[in-house]
This record gives C-alpha cells, sequence and structure tokens, in this order.
C-alpha cells in the first residue's frame, strides 16, 4: 500500500489530469465495435491509431482525440472525442463522443492506415482530420464527419502522416519568407509534402461552399462515389522517391537547405529529408522541387508514347475490338521530383523504427530494433548522442521550466518567455514502466516517472498561438487507456 500511495503521490507531483474519457468498457457499442476499450491494455495494440489536438487559445483548454483501428475485418469508423467543462471541477474536463466518422471507403481506397489533425485557420472548427489509406488516398474530415477533400497520392501504403508547424518567431529573418507549415506523408520508399498554404485555401473554399459539404459519407452507392471524388480539384504537392537506399519506414522533412554549389541559383526551395528503415538505419537526402527530367528523357517519353499510341490505333483498325465499359482508372500518380541522397548508415541487424523531429527540426530521435535510441543533428548529420536499453521505446520532445526564479515576474506561465525554458527529451519505456526526461543536447536525466501500465504518450501537432504574447512551449500528455485519464507533463522540475 505504501507503493501505491508513493506511486500517486509521484503521479500527482509531475503530472496533471486535465481530461477524463467519458466512456468505460461496454458503455458504448460503438466503441467497442473497433476494438477501444474492450479489455485492458488496449491502447498497446499497434492497430490502434491516436490524434490528439489542443486549442490553446481557448481558456480552458479544449481536447479533441481521434482514435481509430486499422484492421480489415472490423468496417472503417473513427471517434472523436471532445472535451467539455466539468460542473464539478474547474481544473479538468470530460471527454465524451463527439461525433462517429464513418468513412465509405471502396475496395480500391483499401482500409484506414494514419491519422494526424490539420489546422484549419479560418474557422471555429479549430483542425479537420486528416486520413491515410493502405492504397496511398489521402482524406479530410471535419469534426461533423463531412467529407472535405480525397485524393490519390500513390499506390501505397501510408505509412504516417506528419503535420509540422515552423514558429517563425525562432528564425532568422532571411528564412521568414521561405519556410511554412506542411503536411507530409510517408509511404515505404517515398515522401510527399503538401504546403499548410495550398490545405487553408481548400478549407477556406469548403468554408464558403456550404453546399459542398452536404455529401454523406456513408451508405452511398458506387456511381455517387465516383461523383462525389471527381468533384475534388487536386491539390499541389512534391513527391520524392528516397528508396536508394531501401524502403524507409519513417522519415521526415528536417527544413530547408542551400542548394548544391555546382547548381545554379534558382527561386526553387531544397529540403533535407532524413529517413530510416529496415536496410539503412539512417539516411538523408536532399529534395528539390524540380520535376523537370532531361533532355534525353523528355524525347524518349515522347517518342515512346506516340509509338505506342500508333501501335494501339493500327491494331484497333485490325481486330475491329469494340470499347468494353470499364470501371474507371485511377489517376496517374505524378512524377517524382530530384531526390539527391546525401548520406546512408548501413549497421545491420540494426533497424530504424520510429522517427521524432524537435520542434526546430535542428535534432530527430530515432529508435531502431537493438533498444537503442540515437540523437540526430539533422544540420551535421552526425549522431550526437545515444541511448542503450529501451526496447520498444517512444521519444517525444518537450519544453520544461527549470529556472523557477522567473516565476517572481509574473504569478503563473503566462509571464514565461522562450529563453526560460530548455528543449528536453521525454522517453517512455513501457517495458521498464517509466517516463525519463532528458536535457537536450548533453544534459542529464532531470526526471524519472512511474508511468502506469497501458498508458501512451501523445502531442498535439499543432501549437495554436496564445491570446497574450506569452510563448507557448511545446507540450506532452500521457493517456492512460485503462483508466481513461489524459495527463499533461508539468512543466517544472522538481
Amino acid at each position: 500500500m505504501a507503493g501505491v500511495r508513493a506511486r500517486r503521490s509521484q503521479l500527482q507531483l509531475h503530472l496533471t489530469e486535465v481530461c477524463a474519457l467519458g466512456l468505460g468498457v461496454g458503455d458504448d457499442p460503438s466503441v467497442m465495435g473497433i476494438g477501444i476499450g474492450e479489455r485492458e491494455g488496449w491502447l498497446d495494440d499497434p492497430s490502434i491509431l491516436v490524434a490528439i489536438t489542443v486549442a490553446s487559445s481557448l481558456s480552458p483548454l479544449h481536447f479533441h482525440l481521434a482514435l481509430a483501428h486499422t484492421s480489415n475485418s472490423k468496417p472503417p469508423l473513427i471517434i472523436v472525442l471532445a472535451s467539455s467543462s466539468s460542473p464539478s471541477s474547474s481544473s479538468s474536463s470530460s471527454l465524451a463522443v463527439a461525433s462517429r466518422i464513418r468513412p465509405s471507403l471502396r475496395e480500391s481506397d483499401g482500409s484506414l492506415a494514419a491519422i494526424e489533425w490539420v489546422p484549419f485557420l479560418f474557422h471555429d472548427a479549430h483542425a479537420v482530420l486528416a486520413v491515410g489509406t493502405t492504397t496511398g488516398y489521402l482524406l479530410f474530415y471535419s469534426l461533423t464527419g463531412d467529407l472535405i477533400h480525397k485524393q490519390s497520392i500513390y499506390p501505397a501504403r501510408i505509412l504516417t502522416l506528419k503535420f509540422r508547424h515552423t514558429n517563425t518567431n525562432s528564425k532568422p529573418e532571411s528564412l521568414q519568407q521561405s519556410a511554412s507549415d506542411q503536411l507530409s506523408l510517408v509511404l515505404p520508399g517515398i515522401i510527399a509534402r503538401f504546403d499548410s498554404s495550398d490545405l487553408q485555401s481548400m478549407l477556406q473554399k469548403w468554408s464558403d461552399q456550404p453546399g459542398s459539404r452536404t455529401w454523406k459519407t456513408s451508405f452511398q452507392e458506387q456511381n455517387d462515389d465516383e461523383e462525389q471524388e471527381n468533384s475534388f480539384s487536386n491539390l499541389p504537392f512534391q513527391l520524392w522517391n528516397v528508396s536508394k537506399f531501401g524502403s524507409c519506414a519513417d522519415a521526415a522533412i528536417v527544413g530547408l537547405m542551400p542548394p548544391p554549389l555546382l547548381e545554379l541559383q534558382s527561386s526553387q526551395r531544397y529540403y533535407c529529408s532524413v529517413t530510416i528503415g529496415e536496410d539503412s538505419a539512417i539516411s538523408a537526402y536532399r529534395l528539390s522541387e524540380d520535376r523537370s527530367r532531361s533532355l534525353v528523357g523528355a524525347i524518349l517519353s515522347r517518342v515512346g508514347t506516340a509509338t505506342i499510341s500508333t501501335i494501339s490505333s493500327f491494331s484497333s483498325i485490325i481486330w475491329r475490338r469494340e470499347p468494353s465499359p470499364t470501371k474507371k482508372a485511377r489517376p496517374k500518380p505524378q512524377s517524382f521530383a530530384k531526390a539527391s541522397p546525401l548520406t546512408c548508415v548501413k549497421d545491420p541487424p540494426r533497424k530504424g523504427e520510429r522517427l521524432t523531429l524537435s520542434p526546430s527540426g535542428t535534432l530527430a530521435a530515432v529508435t531502431d530494433s537493438l533498444g537503442r535510441i540515437l540523437l540526430l543533428d539533422t544540420q551535421a548529420l552526425v549522431v550526437v548522442r545515444l541511448w542503450k536499453g529501451y526496447r520498444d521505446a517512444h521519444c517525444l520532445f518537450v519544453e520544461m521550466l527549470t529556472k523557477k526564479e522567473k516565476s517572481t515576474t509574473s504569478s503563473n506561465y503566462y509571464g514565461y518567455s522562450k529563453n526560460d525554458y530548455c528543449l528536453c527529451l521525454a522517453i517512455h519505456a513501457p517495458r521498464k514502466g517509466i517516463i525519463e526526461i532528458w536535457q537536450m543536447r548533453t544534459g542529464p536525466r532531470l526526471l524519472t516517472i512511474q508511468c502506469p501500465k497501458g498508458s501512451k504518450m501523445l502531442q498535439p501537432s499543432i501549437r495554436f498561438s496564445s491570446s497574450n504574447s506569452s510563448y507557448n512551449p511545446l507540450e506532452v500528455y500521457l493517456l492512460n487507456g485503462d483508466s481513461g485519464q489524459l495527463f499533461v507533463l508539468n512543466r517544472h522540475i522538481s
């Protein structure tokens, strides 16, 4: 009993409960149908997808939690839980089912594979949900379950969706005009990038046309689905092939980089990407926006297309084949932009598993199959730190307050500036049942928290600016699926 009390007091010291799930095991048949809350440890199931978003500009904080299941044996369903103020407590709220999104996916669309929240800056509903499928389709849904957009990216499984917010306040003035928020998609050996400005234009157009969001996403006929898909205009995006060193399991676009020295200066931007996978533990590429091919390649492409067209026309005249009605073919994937390899680290049998970026993109935490965590400097492309003995670990960057004397300048954390926070790495080791906080880059371990079983670390991909001029730090949340509690990691290091 003394150990349980000590553990509870430690949780109260380092974690603050902000929400509680408004449903229990067996309370909601639709939730049980996709495996959520059916048993203890259900959150440890890798087929369960979880994404969280927080509106920091609201008081109290408002949360949206999306839960989905990737099983093919169950109908596609996404549960959106929204927080509501609790009348009995001023410090916490409850999470209840706000909507059920039932994607109407055809067989060619595949099944659910990844989810992520994307900000909607021009509407009261502060975020929309991006959904990726196993056949490379990207869909956007509103909080009420309306299908906003659907687009084919590439015929492969979408492994992860990552929305990255660029904090221009911490960047040099020369980069503020070129850097922008982005949504990146990771497929096996492929990276796609959507610029946030294009996403916001699409969302603004959808919001201005109420008739465009009257589609129903369930119980539609095939013809209705095709007509609905044809009504969407494709959003511009970049596509790169990064499989030179093997198919990637995870990747990230870490930021802008200068062009090659031997190439002419132009207005196009170059990005640096880091990939991890089975064949290569860590790889890096320079991604160009240019999709132009060489003169010889363009000539061969035109000649080959004309030759095939001529042969096809001649054969149709000889055999006089009647055109047979077929289903609409999937749109042809757009051509790849140029991706130049920079470096590669191969260390078999080490395999990269997960990659997490710091807020500025200058650091990346990579977990591998040997239970190690590598801290990568994405600018120098050098591993600067290594942790061992962390099997199945999950890492997230967090900003913590270490200068408690600054609290004398203000009565609450709204008075703190960016310089009052230090960048740390939160490591969740489920086999050890702990969460460790390490100061970056070479700092000590600042904190160790006993973590309940059936918990998962979460982090909003969106940091909305607050109503005042204070700095909004990067936070980490802990969801305990068994107890239904959502905690936030306290910013102070005791």
